[in-house]
C-alpha cells in the first residue's frame, strides 16, 4: 500500500458495519491508542513477556504474544496462557514484564511527526485523550517521549478502569475525560482489539499500520479507514474522517 493512502471499507462507513452512527462526521474529540499507535514500542513488549514467560519456564511463541498486544495484560496472559496458568503466575509474570520492559525504555520512541499530529489536531480545537493500558511507570516513559502533556485534554491508563480493551471501558472513559458524544468522536489504534472496543462504545475506528497488524485485518474488524502511521494521518490530514 503506498505511503499515506487510506483504505475506506464501503461497508464501514461512518461505522455503520456494527453500529448504526450518523453526522457529524467531522470529529471534535480523537482518541488515541499510545503503544504502536504513537510511540514505537511493540516490538519491545513482546520481547520483554517473551523473557518473562521465560524466566517462569513457559513457551510462548513470539507471533502469539505480538497478536495479544494490545489486550490489558490480564486479557493478554489469560490468551497466552490459559485462565488457570494465569491466575497462577500472572502478577509475577506482570511484574517481570514491566521490569524487561523499562530496561529498554531508551529504545522508546515517538513515530514519525506523532506528537506533531497530536499539537496538530488540538491546535484546530479537537480535544485529544490518549488512552492506553499502560500501568504508571510504563506510562511516565511514554508521556516523556512523546511530549504533549500540555495541550492534551487527558489521560487513560490501565489503573483508572477495572476491565481493558478489548472491553469498552477504556473508550467510554477517554469519551468522559474528552466530554463528546461517540459519534462525533475518532479512536485511532493500530489493534484489531483497539477496533473492537471503540465499535462496542460507538465510535469510528481509524488504524495505522505500525503496530504490525495488516490492513486487511483492521478493515475486517471494524476501522473505517487505515493509514500507515502517525506521519501518513497527519499528511492526509484534511482529507480524513478525522477533519472531513
Amino acid at each position: 500500500m503506498p505511503r499515506g493512502n487510506r483504505i475506506i471499507p464501503p461497508v464501514t462507513r461512518a461505522g455503520q458495519r456494527e453500529t448504526d452512527l450518523k453526522e457529524p462526521l467531522i470529529a471534535t474529540a480523537v482518541l488515541f491508542d499510545v503503544d504502536g499507535t504513537l510511540v514505537d514500542s511493540n516490538y519491545l513488549h513482546v520481547h520483554a513477556w517473551r523473557r518473562a514467560f521465560h524466566a517462569l519456564d513457559r513457551n510462548v511463541d513470539s507471533w502469539r504474544v505480538h497478536r495479544a498486544i494490545g489486550k490489558g495484560s490480564g486479557k493478554l496472559l489469560s490468551t497466552l496462557l490459559g485462565d488457570e496458568d494465569a491466575d497462577r503466575i500472572g502478577d509475577k509474570a506482570k511484574e517481570l514484564h514491566s521490569r524487561f520492559y523499562l530496561e529498554t525504555a531508551d529504545l522508546l520512541r515517538p513515530f514519525d511527526r506523532a506528537p506533531e499530529l497530536i499539537r496538530t489536531l488540538a491546535g484546530r480545537g479537537i480535544s485529544v485523550v490518549l488512552a492506553t493500558s499502560a500501568a504508571p511507570d510504563e506510562l511516565e516513559a511514554l508521556r516523556k517521549v512523546l511530549d504533549v502533556d500540555d495541550v492534551i485534554s487527558g489521560i487513560v491508563s490501565g489503573d483508572d478502569v477495572d476491565a481493558t480493551k478489548p472491553d469498552p471501558e477504556p473508550v467510554l472513559a477517554a469519551l468522559e475525560k474528552a466530554g463528546t458524544e461517540p459519534g462525533e468522536t475518532i479512536f485511532v489504534g493500530d489493534a484489531v482489539w483497539d477496533v473492537h472496543a471503540a465499535t462496542k462504545a460507538g465510535v469510528r475506528t481509524v488504524s495505522v499500520l505500525s503496530g504490525g497488524v495488516g490492513a486487511a485485518e483492521l478493515t475486517d474488524a471494524g476501522a473505517v479507514a487505515v493509514y500507515d502511521d502517525a506521519a501518513a494521518l497527519l499528511a492526509g490530514l484534511d482529507d480524513s474522517v478525522l477533519i472531513s
